[in-house]
């Protein structure tokens, strides 16, 4: 009987050690035990934005989803957007959700998700604007100021294809918002931006339009730091779940209507 004892009492202790190992491996994955810090821009409608003392959004919504597959209580922050991915590498939060688009810039120093979404970087303009179309910021002679968000692929795309061509002079501001007004004002000649807080910005701003043609189309994803693959894997599985099973498109339609 005491053998028995023995063997019973050396399989309970080999069982409490696999589940403290099995818990402390779940802890180990994200920065805080129990919960998933999500740091993004909330000036991002429809993808992020405040309302009423609360980030909600596209972005905020697949958040809270993926949280609770993973158990985990989802806490979002509101920073800069340039500053969004050195809390990623850092270590200060566990990921980066802020209609964030996959480039190979970007994949030098994160790790991202599977995308989930779809965005369109578009042209702002002033009604009266001599700029028509994508080619006319590139013609011969062409020297516009273009507003943009710093850091956003709408400041990456005006850089590389127009500034460092000579064909514009780029203003880079912290806000969406902020470029925005420079343009109402007559500071630059147009803004690049993502098509979705473009048409909040127009409706807000009586005198823009956003031009037909499209800059680019890009994949927005979620970021993570290269040295947590097991949140990544774990995050990523948990967002294929909710794609397949419906639930991202539903918040996506949510927030944004068919045309």
């Amino acid at each position: 009987m005491k053998k028995v004892l023995n063997v019973l009492m050396i399989l309970l202790a080999l069982s409490m050690l696999l589940v403290s190992a099995s818990c402390a491996k779940k802890a180990a994955l994200t920065v805080e035990e129990g919960v998933l810090i999500m740091v993004t821009n909330a000036e991002f409608p429809p993808y992020e934005f405040w309302d009423g003392g609360k980030i909600v959004g596209i972005d905020a919504e697949i958040a809270e989803a993926i949280a609770g597959k993973l158990g985990l209580t989802l806490r979002i922050e509101d920073i800069d957007f340039n500053a969004i991915l050195s809390a990623v590498t850092s270590g200060r939060a566990d990921m980066g959700m802020a209609g964030m688009t996959v480039t190979e810039e970007r994949m030098q120093n994160v790790n991202f998700s599977t995308s989930y979404a779809t965005g369109v970087q578009v042209i702002i303009v002033r009604e009266n604007s001599p700029i028509t179309s994508k080619d006319d910021l590139s013609a011969e002679g062409a020297k516009f100021n273009i507003g943009v968000q710093e850091t956003t692929t709408g400041d990456i795309y005006a850089s590389g294809d127009l500034e460092d061509k000579g064909f514009a002079v780029i203003h880079r501001y912290k806000r969406g918002a902020d470029a925005v007004q420079a343009l109402v004002t007559g500071r630059v000649d147009c803004v690049i931006i993502d098509n979705q807080p473009a048409k909040a910005f127009v409706a807000a701003n009586q005198g823009l339009k956003i031009l037909d043609t499209e800059y680019t189309v890009e994949n927005y994803a979620i970021s993570f730091s290269k040295q947590n693959t097991a949140l990544r894997d774990a995050v990523d599985g948990a967002l294929r779940e909710l794609i397949a099973d419906g639930t991202v498109q539903n918040v996506i339609d949510k927030y944004i209507k068919a045309d």
